[in-house]
């Protein structure tokens, strides 16, 4: 078991330090074999119209004229031991474990992931609950209801869910359930300990236009996988033993299906 731990301590150790390196690679090393120069890479963060002295002196505050090699001991050194951002005669210290810091919001990163967390947290809670559900609650019954128009329907419109992306149906139901039907509220994100209800209803609709997508993956999983167990010698022989139709999908189709 002792093993087992250090191993896997191991492996996410590994995997971090790789995730480290290609976040590095990507906005330090890419853009450099794209042909950006380091005055090209530090007008992101100086203005619409910077001088050239304010490009050389973000160049410098940065540190994009160093080696790759420095940079990336540096964003390493910021992750484990903070860093500091100078800004002419004003220092913003940015504490470990620094993830960087916003030029747009003039504060560090992680702060700002931080106060957003309880909605990325609500989003992710509520959404998940009705895709599983719902998704498997739909593949069970279009393989029990094979051929039918609800199982038509079904997989039309699962199909619709995986093929169409998120962002879009997000404008589409924000357009004609929320601004054309009057459906759903206008308003921002209410926390759960200040008003359950408000939170609810504010964060219903994007959990299911989330949900949609992965919704519809888990019904035509669920319904693929119940159509060939419900093949299996065993299910004929337990609907021979007069079990019922109930106990034969949940407890002997449903079950293994899960997996």
């Amino acid at each position: 078991m002792l093993n087992y731990i250090l191993r896997r301590l191991g492996a996410g150790l590994l995997l971090l330090a790789v995730v480290t390196a290609v976040t590095f690679w990507i906005f330090y090393v890419l853009p450099r074999w794209a042909g950006v120069t380091p005055r090209g890479m530090a007008a992101m963060y100086v203005g619409k119209a910077p001088t050239p002295e304010a490009l050389d002196a973000t160049v410098e505050r940065l540190g994009l004229d160093q080696p790759i090699a420095v940079q990336f001991l540096e964003f390493v050194r910021g992750l484990l031991f903070g860093q500091e951002f100078t800004f002419g005669r004003e220092t913003v210290e940015c504490a470990a474990p620094c993830l960087g810091y916003s030029f747009t919001t003039n504060s560090p990163v992680l702060p700002q992931l931080l106060d957003r967390l309880p909605v990325t947290m609500s989003l992710a809670f509520g959404a998940a609950i009705i895709w599983v559900v719902g998704g498997v609650a739909v593949g069970v019954l279009s393989a029990v209801k094979k051929g039918s128009l609800f199982d038509r329907l079904a997989m039309g419109t699962a199909l619709v869910g995986v093929s169409l992306p998120i962002y879009f149906t997000g404008l589409l139901a924000l357009s004609f359930l929320v601004h054309e039907w009057k459906l759903f509220p206008v308003s921002r994100y209410v926390p759960l300990t200040e008003d359950p209800v408000a939170w609810f209803q504010v964060m219903f609709l994007p959990w299911v236009t989330l949900a949609f997508l992965h919704a519809a993956q888990y019904a035509r999983q669920t319904r693929a996988g119940m159509l060939e167990v419900l093949g299996e010698d065993y299910i004929r022989t337990a609907r021979a033993k007069g079990l019922s139709e109930r106990r034969v999908i949940f407890k002997h189709a449903l079950r293994p299906t899960l997996t």
